[in-house]
């Protein structure tokens, strides 16, 4: 398989390198059509201006014209190349981005989910032979036997593409650009490209144009502290991580410093069994990297700050961009006494404003298994409200975009999150409407 990989991604390659060399030859010819017009143009001036000399000898003139005249038919003659140039990439472009790259990635799909059958099969195999070998583990190979006859490729390279597809656009056609205008005496030869107000484009060099080659060469990546060379969401992810590790450093800094200081009083009390003196290297070592964890847990809590206001602006620009928030779960939110008042509370003081799509779409079940607990509890974190949300069924609770809210019981693989407004009140809210951070 691994050799049926690398011949997939030869012919990619093969296919792009001559996508990309019908692309150098339509430059080439755009770049001669755009010369000889501007040759034309000048022969036609040149003529124009020695018709109008009284000075100038017939025959100069008449072989100005005929010059003017060749040079217009070899403008015309680039001009049919290039648009004939243009047809030909568009439709080799074409080709290459809706039949040739969707085969080969077919390809590789299908090798892939060859590649897990066989990896369920050779599992299935090795778990019967080890159940005939090792009696103890059994239980444990018949998991096993049970996973490799679960295996779903199609699912399986379903949730790779999702997971690492790029989400680019196919690039469009590329647009004729005519530079013939100019030399255009009459209307009836301006059939290609003709500005309506009849004044000739700006010709200037080509605007930069985006990368269409997906079998290019990644360039390498400079991995920095902070970091910054990851997008905003695996940033964000990698700076917590490195938060965590320093904060359980520094906290268990802190009790080897507590349990040195504890020593050194028994040891002053009880001098028999030790030398408090002994303790000083090791208590002096232990501010030192207690003062060096606080100054990395600092900056590493700046860099998170910036991290996550960067996503939440790049979350701001894909709210702009979406016209509703994601659906509620399909399941209800579960029973609470204690904050089905508070939420119909709630529910009564917004429902003034208007209903929001989410409501009239989705519809909340009423009927609940649990109830919330009566006494209060304190929050456990606090989250930040994405979208608003209108708790118009039991249990839940409304929340405008943007409200702080307090986090009293996390997510137990419902969609449903139970909070608590700063006005007071306790209800269900979904999970995906909330930004959540715990203490």
């Amino acid at each position: 398989m691994k050799q049926e990989r690398k011949i997939h991604f030869q012919e990619g390659r093969r296919a792009q390198q001559q996508l990309e060399s019908g692309f150098k030859q339509l430059e080439n010819s755009k770049r001669k059509f755009e010369r000889d017009c501007r040759e034309a143009e000048k022969a036609a001036q040149t003529a124009e201006r020695l018709d109008q000399d009284i000075n100038a000898t017939k025959a100069d003139v008449e072989k100005a014209k005929q010059q003017a005249h060749l040079r217009s038919h070899m403008a015309e003659e680039s001009k049919n190349e290039y648009a004939a140039q243009l047809q030909r990439f568009n439709r080799d472009q074409a080709h290459f981005y809706f039949s040739q790259m969707p085969q080969i990635f077919d390809k590789l799909q299908d090798m892939d989910e060859r590649r897990a059958t066989h990896l369920g099969a050779g599992y299935g195999l090795l778990s019967e032979a080890e159940l005939q070998v090792v009696p103890i583990i059994a239980k444990c190979l018949e998991g096993m036997k049970v996973a490799a006859a679960a295996v779903d490729a199609k699912n399986d390279s379903q949730v790779l593409i999702e997971l690492h597809k790029s989400g680019f656009a196919r690039p469009s056609d590329v647009e004729f650009e005519d530079f013939s205008q100019p030399m255009n005496r009459a209307p009836s030869d301006s059939s290609l490209g003709t500005p309506s107000d009849g004044r000739p484009e700006l010709r200037g060099p080509a605007r930069s144009r985006a990368k269409r080659w997906p079998f290019g060469k990644k360039n390498k990546t400079v991995v920095t502290e902070d970091f910054s060379h990851l997008p905003p969401e695996q940033q964000r992810k990698r700076l917590q991580q490195q938060l965590e590790d320093r904060n359980r450093e520094l906290q268990k800094e802190v009790d080897q410093r507590e349990a040195l200081k504890k020593m050194k009083d028994v040891y002053e009390k009880t001098p028999q069994m030790g030398d408090p003196a002994s303790l000083e290297p090791r208590i002096t070592e232990t501010l030192n990297n207690i003062e060096r964890l606080k100054l990395e847990v600092q900056k590493y809590e700046a860099w998170l700050a910036e991290a996550e206001s960067r996503v939440l602006s790049n979350r701001g620009d894909s709210l702009s961009r979406h016209a509703r928030p994601p659906e509620p779960p399909a399941s209800a939110p579960p029973d609470s006494s204690s904050s089905s008042n508070s939420g119909s509370q709630d529910n009564k003081e917004s429902s003034e404003e208007p209903p929001s799509e989410e409501g009239q779409d989705t519809p909340i079940y009423t009927e609940f298994d649990e109830d919330f607990e009566e006494e209060p509890a304190s929050p456990i974190g606090h989250c930040v409200a994405i979208y608003h949300f209108e708790g118009s069924s039991e249990g839940t609770i409304s929340m405008a975009e943007g409200e702080d809210l307090s986090l009293m019981e996390e997510d137990k693989g419902d969609g449903w999150t139970r909070v608590r407004r700063k006005q007071g009140g306790e209800g269900y809210v979904p999970t995906s409407y909330l930004r959540v951070t715990l203490n």
